[in-house]
């Protein structure tokens, strides 16, 4: 049996925003190869995934499966920045991190919707959505910051600037991966 731990979870989920906030910008340099078409057929995909997940809340709202599917989202994001660490630019690296972010964002409703259940309480819940904002915010201006000190340096082009801010995503979702597994108590 597996019980949540708010304060640890919410030190997750800042750093799982902060994550999102970093990478956001990313996203319009890593998908350039892709075509117009993929996006709707990767909408189809998540709406479908979405739907199919939501078909089992009955059996799987619960501290367990949270944690099952978090994790699984976090081990599913490690693979895709080592992936695009170890693979060049191409269109089938476009395909395959955008693949990797759709498969997180078929759990989201999900896990708002664990999230909301197990926390339970207004005060718990303002203090999560204060981490995840918090944590976006922050994770922006990072991502700012690491683009503007990038260029000072020399640091042009934006694939190479996208590419090195891989090795900031990879720590931080070293972080991300400690704090959800601490996140749990298992008993």
């Amino acid at each position: 049996m597996l019980n949540i731990i708010p304060s640890w979870f919410i030190r997750y989920k800042f750093f799982n925003s902060l994550f999102l906030g970093v990478s956001v910008g990313a996203v319009f340099t890593l998908y350039a190869p892709l075509e117009p078409s993929v996006y709707s057929l990767g909408g189809i995909a998540l709406a479908t995934g979405m739907l199919i997940v939501a078909q089992f809340y009955s059996h799987i709202l619960n501290a367990r499966w949270f944690f099952i599917f978090s994790f699984f989202a976090e081990i599913l994001m490690l693979g895709v920045i080592l992936y695009f660490l170890y693979a060049s630019y191409s269109y089938q690296t476009a395909l395959l991190i955008y693949i990797g972010y759709q498969l997180t964002f078929v759990f989201g409703s999900y896990l708002v919707r664990a999230e909301t259940l197990l926390l339970q309480t207004d005060t718990l819940l303002t203090k999560l959505d204060t981490a995840k904002q918090l944590g976006y915010l922050v994770g922006m201006g990072l991502s700012y910051l690491f683009y503007r000190v990038l260029k000072n340096y020399g640091v042009q082009n934006s694939q190479e600037q996208v590419y090195l801010l891989h090795f900031l995503l990879l720590s931080i979702e070293g972080v991300v991966l400690v704090l959800i597994w601490k996140s749990f108590k298992r008993g």
